[in-house]
């Protein structure tokens, strides 16, 4: 594909590339680079492309196929950096609209970026209200972003119906960039660095040694061979859940059918109008080719090779289902009614993949040291790549991510996120939650109950209304069922003051049993804990509750903020939950973790990782054996005297809270 070419063209270049067979590259490959990036995406090639620019060329990029040949050779090309309340994808949306278009003055490849507009319908007060905080927040990220009113969307893209429009969000250089151009951009540019590009290598696995990852496995144009490593970086798209399955990584992405359709050429089209999206009519909608693209979120969504996705899938297509997809392409049509009566040259469906919160995966994987994962893009990999790439680039050398990654970062899932019923039902909500009113209060239906807390039947039995947090079924309130979503006061406002009022001048009791817990025990866990920790965490008295932070020892920064409580014996032989190691551990120490729910992996490999091969420390998670309850309030002390025997009140009397 070349700049100005139309994605019908693209589409019979590809199936023409999809027939004949994938060449390698001339060089011989080495037995062993610095990096080896798995997957010749719009994502891989970034990866090795800002590796280079940092110096690091002894890097190997395999693709299983031909580059592009996953999901980027047929995405729409959309560059928009309005429209996220994420601080980091917004500056990665930045950076990647900069970067595509500086890139053909650097490699001499075009990207094919067009700085076209875009333009964001809100065609109700809800949505209303929900762009113009979006734009706040944008603005504050420097993005340039306009409210406009109907006859201003009207004059920039003529076709477009606005009678129910009541403003548009313009950002005038937004725009649209070639897929396929783009990436070859990427990989130009890293070539010329002197990365090494192999196609038609599948990687089979990936090697590993103890806890750590030192190359892999692959069939490449010569046969089987291997290739010693530093790092791996798994960007392998639609199969990189599959790949990480191979070493026992998490990397729960799912993907599902994505549609466009293109229309015929159209007299009164201009090639230069904006990018258009209609989220109340499930739509986006470009010039393209003499016409117009049409693309679609459904509302629902249609998971897609839910158990595993072909290996030999390549520049492919899903037959569309055009009875699923009819009533949702009437309404993304009557936002342009002429597309309506304009020919179809094409209805394409194909695959990407999603992640279960619809946020990427990103980070090193906490299974196994210098294992990088970059997936799950979400559909927006072609208008975050770049910024991605340069994440993982940055993090490989430096030890350390560029940004806050709190929110993208892979170690964030869950094992009860691998399960194929669970990753069908979720990609089928998540997508279709791309182009809703993203309320406050809003969560997720499909998928539950994943997990749930000791204490569950109790509070349903009390009126319990439960969300999902991190994938626990916890209380949010108690009393009647949500009533309809709003951006003002939810319907359950009054139940929540209520209780608010209870704890604030009497007495409450919350169950925060979805936090992270793990045990902790050994000769050597005392030390173990003392170097992570910036507090004491080993008080003088046996027993004793420490909150400490465990900061990054390369930035300073913090990586988890918890407790680390010392447990009594008693506490530790009744509840059997912690390791034992014979009659010798009595005199030892004995610890019980308490993180943040959202930090639960991260936290864990932390804590592993610290453990010397020389000592001997257990660690065990013990999130779900217990239960986590606080007593709050200022009669919490009058209630837990209560609760107590008479003989152990006194210690009550002397908690110094």
């Amino acid at each position: 594909a070349r700049q100005g070419s139309s994605m019908n063209s693209l589409l019979r270049g590809a199936r023409a590339l999809r027939a004949a067979p994938t060449r390698g590259f001339a060089a011989p490959v080495p037995k062993h680079a610095r990096v080896t990036v798995i997957g010749g995406g719009v994502i891989g090639t970034s990866t090795a492309y800002h590796l280079a620019k940092r110096g690091w060329t002894d890097v190997v990029l395999l693709e299983r196929s031909g580059l592009t040949s996953g999901t980027t050779w047929h995405a729409a090309g959309l560059m928009v950096t309005f429209g996220s309340l994420s601080a980091t994808s917004t500056e990665w949306r930045k950076y990647s609209k900069d970067l595509y278009r500086s890139l053909e003055d650097e490699t001499g490849q075009s990207t094919g970026f067009s700085p076209c507009g875009f333009i964001e319908l809100a065609t109700s007060p809800d949505r209303l209200e929900e762009y113009r905080r979006v734009a706040a927040h944008n603005r504050f990220q420097g993005v340039d972003v306009h409210e406009i009113g109907p006859k201003d969307v009207e004059q920039l893209f003529p076709l477009c119906r606005v009678d129910d429009v009541l403003a548009g969000f313009y950002v005038e250089d937004d725009g649209r960039v070639n897929p396929v151009d783009a990436t070859m951009a990427l990989a130009a540019g890293f070539k010329s660095m002197g990365g090494r590009v192999v196609e038609g290598a599948r990687v089979t696995d990936v090697l590993t040694e103890g806890d750590r990852a030192v190359g892999v496995e692959y069939e490449g144009p010569d046969g089987p061979a291997t290739l010693k490593s530093d790092y791996v970086v798994n960007c392998a798209g639609l199969w990189a859940r599959q790949l990480g399955e191979k070493s026992g990584v998490l990397v729960p992405n799912q993907a599902a059918e994505h549609y466009y359709l293109l229309t015929e050429a159209m007299d009164d089209v201009d090639p230069t109008w904006p990018v258009v999206e209609d989220p109340s009519n499930y739509t986006y909608i470009r010039p393209e080719g003499g016409g117009l693209l049409v693309g679609l979120f459904e509302g629902e969504a249609a998971p897609w090779a839910v158990d595993r996705a072909p290996e030999d899938f390549a520049f492919g297509e899903i037959d569309p289902d055009w009875d699923r997809v009819g009533p949702y392409l009437e309404l993304a049509t009557s936002r342009v009614p002429a597309s309506a009566g304009a020919g179809v040259k094409t209805l394409f469906c194909g695959p990407e993949s999603f992640a279960p919160d619809l946020a990427p995966l990103v980070g090193e994987a906490p299974e196994l040291r210098n294992y990088f994962v970059a997936a799950g893009l979400n559909s927006i990999g072609i208008l975050t790549g770049p910024g991605v790439g340069r994440t993982v680039a940055n993090w490989i050398v430096d030890g350390a991510p560029d940004v806050d990654v709190t929110g993208v970062n892979v170690d964030r899932t869950k094992d009860y996120q691998r399960a194929p019923a669970y990753r069908e039902a979720r990609v089928a909500e998540a997508l279709g939650e791309v182009y809703k009113c993203h309320y406050p209060f809003k969560t997720p239906q499909s998928g539950r109950p994943a997990l749930r807390m000791p204490l569950h039947d109790a509070l349903e039995k009390a009126g319990a209304q439960f969300r999902a947090v991190s994938g626990w079924e916890a209380p949010d309130w108690f009393g009647s069922e949500q009533g309809p979503l709003t951006w003002g006061r939810p319907a359950f406002f009054e139940n929540w003051a209520e209780e608010h009022a209870a704890v604030r001048e009497k007495c409450g009791l919350i169950d925060m049993s979805f936090m992270s817990k793990f045990a902790v025990a050994g000769p050597d866990a005392a030390a173990v804990l003392q170097r992570l920790s910036t507090a004491d965490v080993e008080p003088v008295d046996p027993v004793g509750i420490t909150y400490t932070q465990w900061l990054s020892k390369r930035t300073g920064k913090m990586e988890a903020d918890l407790t680390v409580a010392r447990v009594p014996s008693l506490w530790a032989d009744r509840t059997g939950l912690l390791p034992r190691f014979g009659a010798q551990d009595a005199d030892w120490p004995r610890f019980l973790v308490i993180a943040t729910d959202t930090a639960h992996r991260h936290a864990h490999s932390t804590l592993r990782r610290e453990i010397r091969k020389d000592e001997t420390c257990a660690v065990v998670d013990v999130s779900g054996a217990l239960a986590q309850l606080n007593l709050q309030g200022p009669a919490s002390r009058d209630v837990l005297t209560e609760a107590v025997a008479p003989a152990d009140r006194h210690e009550v009397e002397e908690l110094p809270f």
